[in-house]
C-alpha cells in the first residue's frame, strides 16, 4: 500500500460537518493488506511460508483498532459544533458497530457450535465481518449524504462475501487485494471529496 504518496490529512481542511475519513482508511487498508495478506500465505493445503498462527491475527486486529481509533476522532472533529439531531444520529452510527459486532460474534460461534465445526471461523469471521463493515459504511454514507463512504461499503459487503467461493486461502487474497485497494483508492478519492465539500460551503 504506498502510504507515502497519500496526501497528508491536513493538506485539505475538511468542511464543516464533514468526517475526513483519510487516516482512517490507510489503516483499515493496511489492516486488510497485513492481516489478510499474511493469513493467504501461511493458510491452506500448500502455504507459501510457515508463520505463526497468532501473526496474522495481530497484525489485522492492530491494524483494525488503529482505524478505529481514527475513526472516532474524525467524527469527533466533525461533530464539533454540530446540533442535537446530527449528534444523535452520530452515536446511533457509532452505537451500530457495537451492535452489530456484538451479534456477529454470537451468530458465528452460535453456528459454529451447533454444526460442530469450529473450523467455520476461519472463514466466516473474515468475509462476515467485512460484510458488516461494509453494512455499516452503507448507513453511514446515506445518513452523511456520503457518495464514496456509501460506495466503498457497497464494495466491501460485495467482495467479502463473493470471496466465500473460493476457499482458503484464495479467500485471503480478494480481502487483503480487493479489500485494501478499496480503501487505497477511498483515501486518495476523500482528498478530492473534501475539497469539493469545501467549495460548496
Amino acid at each position: 500500500m504506498t502510504v507515502a504518496t497519500l496526501p497528508a490529512p491536513l493538506t485539505v481542511p475538511a468542511a464543516t460537518g464533514e468526517v475526513d475519513s483519510r487516516a482512517a482508511y490507510v489503516g483499515f487498508g493496511l489492516a486488510y493488506v497485513l492481516g489478510h495478506g499474511a493469513s493467504a500465505i501461511s493458510l491452506g493445503p500448500d502455504p507459501l511460508v510457515a508463520l505463526p498462527g497468532w501473526l496474522p491475527i495481530a497484525l489485522l486486529g492492530s491494524g483494525l483498532a488503529a482505524g478505529t481509533v481514527l475513526a472516532v476522532l474524525a467524527a469527533g472533529r466533525a461533530q464539533r459544533g454540530a446540533g442535537r439531531g446530527d449528534l444523535l444520529s452520530g452515536k446511533l452510527l457509532g452505537l451500530s458497530w457495537l451492535s452489530g459486532f456484538t451479534a456477529l460474534f454470537l451468530a458465528i460461534t452460535g453456528l459454529a457450535a451447533e454444526l460442530g465445526r469450529p473450523d467455520l471461523q476461519t472463514i466466516l469471521w473474515p468475509t462476515w465481518s467485512g460484510f458488516l463493515v461494509g453494512v455499516l459504511y452503507l448507513g453511514e454514507g446515506a445518513v452523511r449524504r456520503n457518495v464514496l463512504h456509501y460506495a466503498l461499503g457497497t464494495w466491501l459487503a460485495l467482495t467479502s462475501t463473493a470471496a466465500l467461493f473460493l476457499g482458503v486461502p484464495n479467500l485471503f487474497w480478494v480481502l487483503a487485494v480487493a479489500g485494501g485497494g478499496g480503501f487505497a483508492v477511498a483515501a486518495v478519492l476523500e482528498r478530492r471529496r473534501l475539497a469539493r465539500a469545501a467549495l460548496t460551503r
